[in-house]
């Protein structure tokens, strides 16, 4: 869609919308079966059944299952890429869509894309290396260069697009997935009209899986349901999954002049970095984080109306992210909503918390805090939901995330409004 020009505001008022909303994820491909799954408080953490994965340690794990990306790419860009791309390259489509957004032609430089990854291209690169040892390097192909690559799926996406603003990648820990949202408000309030942002993760190929081992916050339950169980005296870890979301983030003057619905507002943002020293020192770095996030949205503790946790699922971790919220919400910590529904499809690295995120704009939307799965006993003093989602009159949420290497990161969103800023 062409935009129509017009008054710009000054680069430091530049307010940043959500406009467009894309998922892949264990529970559903699509926002609407995405948000049913997720709000039926659907649990779909099975047995891993990836090729070369089967006998490994790692026994559970949430799997994208009948996702054909052939249906929404084109073969040309799926032979040269990893899955995780063509999870991002699908998602990305699906959020450009629902913005309605597509390059102008008269503005070639105003859109940019950001992406997040952790565990980046495993499956094809462990193919080619396979090539490489077993029948030489002239069976190793051209795209190995830059498949397993972090940057991939961004390039990919810029290239697909056409989208020749400016583009960037984090691989900084799980928190990447909300921290490409502060990435892209800067480069929105530096003149960037959109950027489509987001993150996805494919880490259940063999290599990826070994990797992973290495992890001791890593669950190695056997029962689907009693593998991922944060905040509970049964907790032993998390189950690694696979998928992620997209989004197209705009200015919110050029998404109201094009007549696009703003779904949410991207009102703060902080990060810490507390290291690896012990979970206990991510209490300190998560508040802080917590309270730069609000400070720069101009929200009290008590407007948060909801909580997207990180759950890791140790005990450790659990308690922190517990004081954290309190340190940082006051008494309000003890009364807001809290939910994690990660825990029915499981922890998708840098994608789990894009997927909080878009869990928070459905939630913000329908008034509806989603449940989460597995869970009824807490042993710390939130107000978990658990059982069923429940109907409140939501308007901000506040998210949270931390990297197994220390990074901590909260977002604040505010519910779309129509209303001109």
């Amino acid at each position: 869609m062409t935009r129509s020009r017009g008054p710009e505001p000054a680069l430091n008022d530049r307010q940043v919308v959500v406009t467009g909303l894309g998922v892949v994820a264990p529970s559903g491909v699509g926002t609407d079966a995405f948000w049913k799954a997720v709000l039926q408080g659907t649990a779909v953490l099975g047995p891993v059944s990836r090729e070369g994965c089967t006998h490994l340690p790692l026994r559970v794990a949430g799997e994208v299952r009948g996702f054909d990306p052939a249906g929404l790419i084109e073969n040309r860009f799926l032979v040269q890429t990893d899955r995780f791309t063509h999870f991002a390259m699908a998602a990305a489509e699906l959020a450009l869509e629902d913005a309605q957004l597509a390059k102008d032609p008269q503005a070639p430089f105003g859109i940019g894309v950001v992406t997040a990854a952790g565990s980046g291209g495993g499956e094809f690169g462990q193919g080619e290396l396979q090539n490489l040892w077993g029948q030489g390097p002239h069976f190793v192909g051209p795209y190995q260069s830059i498949a397993w690559f972090y940057a991939a799926s961004t390039g990919q996406i810029s290239i697909r697009g056409g989208f020749q603003g400016p583009c960037g990648v984090l691989a900084n820990d799980e928190a990447g997935g909300l921290d490409v949202f502060a990435h892209a408000c800067r480069t929105i309030r530096h003149g960037t009209d959109a950027v489509v942002a987001g993150a996805t993760e494919a880490p259940l190929a063999p290599y990826s899986v070994v990797c992973q081992l290495g992890y001791p916050e890593l669950s190695l339950a056997a029962e689907p349901h009693r593998a991922y169980l944060p905040f509970t005296d049964d907790a032993c870890g998390f189950s690694p999954a696979e998928g992620g979301a997209m989004f197209v983030v705009e200015e919110a003057g050029a998404a109201h002049r094009r007549g696009a619905r703003v779904r949410a507002v991207v009102a703060g943002h902080a990060a810490t970095f507390t290291g690896t020293a012990g979970w206990e020192a991510s209490r300190q770095g998560l508040a802080r984080a917590i309270q730069g996030a609000l400070d720069e949205a101009g929200c009290a503790p008590h407007e948060v109306d909801v909580v997207f946790a990180d759950a890791l699922g140790v005990p450790s971790a659990d308690q922190a992210e517990a004081l954290a919220i309190a340190d940082a919400l006051g008494p309000h910590g003890a009364e807001v909503p809290v939910t994690a529904p990660k825990t029915g499809y499981g922890r998708a690295y840098s994608a789990a918390s894009a997927l909080d995120v878009a869990t928070a704009v459905l939630a913000l939307e329908h008034g509806l805090v989603p449940p989460t799965p597995n869970i009824t006993e807490v042993r710390h003093d939130l107000d978990l939901v658990t059982g069923h989602a429940r109907k409140l009159p939501l308007r901000t949420a506040l998210v949270l995330s931390r990297g197994l290497m220390g990074c901590n990161s909260a977002l604040v969103l505010r519910r779309g409004t129509d209303d001109r800023p």
